[in-house]
């Protein structure tokens, strides 16, 4: 595939793994539009007359043949993890959907005559564990705890692509905002019913990008060869939970009078509360800004307002 007069990357062949899902349909959409020709992996038989590809993570299957002269490879795929307690069994669910997963699809591409110039496989900020009001880089250690581990993990299993010449982009997602899914719609019901309330103390940071910009960021990064390894997509701006809720009140008209207490929040939640709700991950996108991506929304309560489709000013909180 050959670059375009502007220097970017011409349209080609592009599978995505996880198309199906929230930030996958918005990317794929995206992409189509921009004349890609998009490919979704699926868990099933292809649909005739698709241009599907079949995968079977769990069964340790892939159609390695259809991905033969494929341009980009696209990792979204995923247990949500916020979907509930992370009991024994939903650990194995989570680490299998990611770290399993990751590791057929970079073995079977490593195998091919003609492989894709680039992989990028989704991780999330989860990586740093809860490092207070720290500002954390793409060059900042790893933290602690089994979303830490779980994320150090799941990067490490596109190795194998990397060392066969594959430019590997990691991109570590923090909270997407956007319209349809994701773990908004959860965060948001307790308001709109009247008892939002903010979590623990309240001063944790929060690491948040508009859906449209995450998508805008994966497109930027198969356009510039430079970008690899670990990638930052999140909105220049974190926010502690304390200013999510508030504004949160305001999006939906409600008031934001309540408080959980973090030991409510373990006890509610049990791990997924500790580790997602009450942490603190102050994440700067270093190598998006570097590379002279621009975020098209990156104010709190605009993408919060996209999101829910809730325009216009409202009274205060």
């Amino acid at each position: 595939m050959a670059p375009s007069h502007d220097g970017s990357q011409a349209p080609g062949r592009v599978a995505i793994a996880g198309a199906s899902g929230f930030i996958g349909r918005a990317l794929s959409a995206h992409l189509a539009a921009a004349g890609w020709h998009v490919q979704p992996l699926v868990r099933r038989a292809p649909t005739p007359g698709r241009d599907e590809i079949r995968w079977m993570p769990a069964q340790g299957e892939v159609d390695a043949a259809a991905l033969e002269g494929v341009d980009v490879v696209v990792n979204l795929a995923g247990e949500k993890l916020t979907a509930g307690r992370w009991t024994p069994a939903r650990r194995d669910a989570l680490w299998s959907s990611r770290v399993h997963a990751t590791e057929l699809l970079a073995e079977a591409l490593t195998g091919l005559g003609e492989p894709p110039r680039l992989l990028i496989s989704a991780s999330a900020v989860g990586y740093y564990g809860s490092r207070g009001d720290e500002v954390l880089t793409e060059d900042s250690p790893p933290g602690e705890g089994f979303l830490a581990g779980l994320c150090q993990a799941w990067e490490a299993a596109t190795q194998p692509a990397a060392r066969a010449g594959i430019r590997v982009v990691q991109a570590r997602f923090g909270l997407v905002l956007g319209p349809g899914g994701g773990s908004l719609p959860l965060l948001a019901r307790p308001f709109s019913l009247g008892v939002g309330a903010v979590l623990g103390d309240g001063g944790q940071y929060l690491s948040w990008v508009a859906l449209e910009d995450a998508v805008r960021a994966l497109a930027h990064a198969m356009d510039h060869e430079a970008l690899a390894g670990p990638v930052n997509v999140v909105a220049p701006a974190a926010v502690t939970n304390a200013e999510l809720s508030r504004a949160l009140g305001r999006v939906l008209r409600r008031p934001v009078l309540l408080r959980l207490p973090a030991p409510i929040v373990r006890l509610m939640f049990g791990e997924m509360g500790q580790e997602v709700l009450l942490a603190s991950t102050r994440v700067r996108p270093g190598r998006l800004l570097d590379s002279g991506f621009s975020f098209a929304q990156g104010e709190l309560e605009g993408a919060l307002r996209q999101a829910l489709a809730r325009p216009g000013r409202s009274a205060p909180a």
